[in-house]
């Protein structure tokens, strides 16, 4: 799917330790291209008001400089980001939902595959900490719209072993900009998309805590 389909924006400005951005002026063409119908999918998704979404949320391309290589993706877990990092000091910039205070990822880490409207099955820890709410899905739940993994998913490893931490969409479009998952970092279906399209199996991860 070509960039000119999915869209981009441009926003607000931000400062991050160690890093800056700077943005520009917002496009209303660019919102509604980015987060219209997706009709050509295993699961079709409708268009998102991208106006319930808060405008530092939405897609968009910024300044960013930084020394990470062009493909790699930075998460701002403080700032609830993920950043593309497109090279020349620009990055794409979504906003996330990140892990519970002492549930996130932290440091290095790589995209060990890739799956489109991947299925779930909670963790051993997730069945421990909440054996009422995950239990029912202990078998396992099939990809599609209700799968809280939403349309696809990056799987995060460390020298060669599955953390169990994901960067994936999500079906609860509300949490975004909130900390409050099991530890992954949860993105608009439309912005996993096109995120998914982009990045690369071994991309490098790096993830900010604060």
């Amino acid at each position: 799917m070509s960039l000119t389909r999915r869209g981009f924006l441009v926003g607000l400005p931000l400062l991050l330790a160690a890093c800056s951005t700077r943005t520009t002026t917002t496009s209303t063409v660019s919102m509604i291209s980015a987060y219209g119908p997706i009709a050509d999918d295993r699961f079709p998704l409708p268009g998102l008001n991208a106006r319930l979404i808060q405008p530092h949320l939405r897609r968009q391309e910024v300044d960013y400089e930084s020394s990470h290589a062009k493909g790699s993706l930075v998460v701002d877990t403080p700032n609830k980001y993920l950043y593309y990092i497109l090279g020349n000091n620009r990055a794409i910039r979504y906003g996330v939902g990140v892990g519970r205070e002492g549930l996130a990822l932290r440091g290095n880490a790589y995209v060990g595959r890739k799956a489109e409207w991947p299925s779930w099955t909670p963790t051993p820890n997730m069945l421990r900490r909440d054996p009422e709410a995950n239990g029912p899905y202990r078998n396992g739940v099939p990809g599609g719209p209700n799968n809280p993994l939403g349309a696809r998913a990056l799987y995060l490893y460390r020298n060669g072993n599955d953390t169990m931490f994901r960067i994936h969409g999500t079906n609860q479009p509300q949490s975004i900009g909130l900390a409050m998952s099991s530890g992954c970092i949860r993105m608009l279906n439309h912005d996993i998309i096109d995120l998914y399209e982009r990045v690369s199996s071994g991309a490098r991860v790096l993830v900010i805590q604060a």
